[in-house]
Parts: C-alpha cells; sequence; structure tokens
C-alpha cells in the first residue's frame, strides 16, 4: 500500500435549523457526524450510499468549502488550517462538480477558466493561456476550435471535460469528482470515465470518486467507502466488498445494482420506506430502523466502525464484530 495523503479524522457538520418569529433553533440536521476514513496516494477511494447520506458534505469539508464543526483533515502529514493553509490546500486538492453548467462562469470563455486559477496564483497571463491550451488537448477538446467557446455553445460532455481541465490547471494531487459523470449519458460518461483513467496515470493523480451509481463505483475505484445518514458503514477493498459485503446496507445496495443475467432479477425491495429524519437519527445503529436482522442490541450501542477479516476491511455493524452482544456476530 502507497502512502497515506489523505486522512480524515471525526469529521463532523451539523447545519442549525432555525424558525419562528425569533429565528430560534428547531434542532440541527447531522449531515456528517464523527466520520474517519484515509486516502492512499495514487489510488480511487469510491464513496456510494443514498441521497442525503452526507457523501457531497464530506467532500466539501476536506476542501473547506464548508468549515466543519470539528474533526481533522490532514493532507500528506500537513494539518489543514494549522500547518497547511486552505489557500494551499486548494492548489493541491481540486474538485469536480456534478452539474457542469453551473460549475462554469457563463462570461468566461473556455481557456479563460481554465487559466483564471493559474493566473490567481501568480503565473502570468500568456503562461496561463499556454497552460490552457495544454489542458484543453489532454482533455480531448482542440484548442482552436474551444479555446474562445463559451458555456452555452457546449455540449455537457464538453463542459464536463473544461471542468476536469480547470481542476488539472494548478497541478494537484488529489481530485475529488463529486457525481462528475451522473449528469451525462451513458456513452459520453464512459468516454469521460476513461479520459479519468488516462489522466490518472498520466499526472500521477489520486482520486475521490463519489457516486450513486455502484456499477461506474465498482470500474474506477480500488476501495470503497460505504455512507449511511453520516456515517461511514463500511470500508475495503472493492472486489471484497462487492464480493463479501457485511453490513446489511452494503448487501441491500449491491442487490438493487441492475444486471443483464437473467438469474440475477431482483423480485422484491432490497430495503423498505426512507432513511429516518437527520435531525433526529435513530439511537445506537442508524440503519436499525430499516434493518431485517435488528437486535435490541442495535437500538442499545452504536457499533464502532471495526476491522474485519480481510486487511484493509472494516464494518460498522454489531452482526461482524466480536465480542457485540448480538445473536448473529460471526
Amino acid at each position: 500500500m502507497s502512502q497515506l495523503l489523505l486522512t480524515v479524522r471525526e469529521l463532523t457538520k451539523h447545519f442549525p435549523l432555525k424558525g419562528g418569529v425569533l429565528g430560534r433553533s428547531r434542532g440541527v440536521v447531522q449531515a456528517v457526524d464523527r466520520v474517519s476514513f484515509d486516502v492512499h496516494e495514487g489510488e480511487t477511494l469510491g464513496i456510494v450510499g443514498e441521497s442525503g447520506c452526507g457523501k457531497s458534505t464530506t467532500a466539501r469539508l476536506i476542501v473547506r468549502l464548508i468549515e466543519p464543526d470539528t474533526g481533522e483533515v490532514t493532507f500528506d502529514g500537513a494539518a489543514v488550517g494549522r500547518r497547511l493553509s486552505v489557500r494551499k490546500l486548494r492548489r493541491q486538492v481540486q474538485m469536480v462538480f456534478q452539474d457542469s453548467y453551473s460549475s462554469l462562469n457563463p462570461r468566461l470563455s473556455a481557456a479563460a477558466s481554465i487559466a483564471y486559477g493559474p493566473f490567481v496564483h501568480g503565473m502570468t497571463r500568456g503562461a496561463a493561456r499556454e497552460r490552457a491550451h495544454e489542458l484543453l488537448q489532454a482533455v480531448g477538446l482542440d484548442p482552436g476550435l474551444f479555446a474562445a467557446r463559451y458555456p452555452h455553445e457546449l455540449s455537457g460532455g464538453q463542459r464536463q471535460r473544461i471542468n476536469i481541465a480547470r481542476a488539472l490547471a494548478l497541478e494537484p494531487r488529489l481530485v475529488i469528482l463529486d457525481e462528475a459523470v451522473s449528469a451525462l449519458d451513458k456513452s459520453i460518461g464512459a468516454q469521460v470515465l476513461n479520459l479519468l483513467g488516462e489522466l490518472k496515470e498520466r499526472f500521477n493523480l489520486t482520486y475521490v470518486f463519489i457516486s450513486h451509481d455502484l456499477n461506474v463505483v465498482r470500474y474506477v475505484s480500488d476501495r470503497v467507502m460505504v455512507m449511511y445518514l453520516g456515517k461511514v458503514v463500511e470500508i475495503g477493498d472493492v472486489e471484497t466488498l462487492y464480493r463479501r459485503p457485511q453490513h446489511p446496507y452494503t448487501r441491500a445496495l449491491l442487490s438493487a445494482m441492475p444486471s443483464m443475467d437473467p438469474s440475477r432479477r431482483t423480485l422484491e425491495a432490497p430495503l423498505q420506506g426512507d432513511p429516518p429524519n437527520p435531525i433526529n437519527p435513530p439511537s445506537g445503529c442508524r440503519f436499525r430502523t430499516r434493518c431485517p436482522l435488528a437486535e435490541e442490541i442495535c437500538a442499545r450501542e452504536e457499533p464502532r466502525l471495526a476491522a474485519f477479516e480481510d486487511p484493509g476491511h472494516a464494518v460498522a455493524c454489531h452482526m461482524a464484530v466480536l465480542p457485540s452482544g448480538s445473536s448473529r456476530a460471526a
């Protein structure tokens, strides 16, 4: 395993809800609650989970688009906000968002959007423009045709390629891709995924890949982290997690994956009901209200994320950790 590039420890973000005549607090939305994980240099970590599980909020907390309530982010051994300033962090960590159109300034051409970051960080205007043209070429867009075009003159796939080029403009080491291909049709999305693989090798990049598409995550990722209601419930090597999932929620997600095999048809919904309200999550295990295997211990105690049998595989479930008090513990 390569050296650690990113370390996240106990990252927490609760959004207060205010209302009424005096704007009094009506509680907090526990978007991300004590999330911890590592990203190794050169790998792709996939993050999956239902909408509202905290995937995108976690990404924004890492790059400090949102300020965390508590917790620590360490990049290449330097704690963000102490030894490493946010400005320096953003030179090395960039993000690509889902909506390719709203991510771009409609008044800037493709080349100007890409060149803006290097220019702000001290590069001359001419060098920044040259860098933009090189990156347009790298993402498969001819600078002669696309450098002067504005976002409304481009397709969704072309805009997302420009967003990727803009993210690479400062020569980052880590790129966070937040649903970067989910808004594209399948053929264009596949082309962008192949492009991301080529760019990773060419520029020695590390990826955090956030998606709800489990097939795509399996294709691009080395390890996968599963989140539910602001918590990490399982993390491990991609093949281990897909072949031997240990958390009931992970199993439910994988059973819902579309398949071309007629023998693997899903005859009933793998999960019943909606996720609980993040303002008032269930006690103990947050998944217990939807888990068909839940027991009394699940309501009484919150399961800790603990190592399972395979190296690097960890799961937060009373059934998988000994001793836990669960009658189903292996």
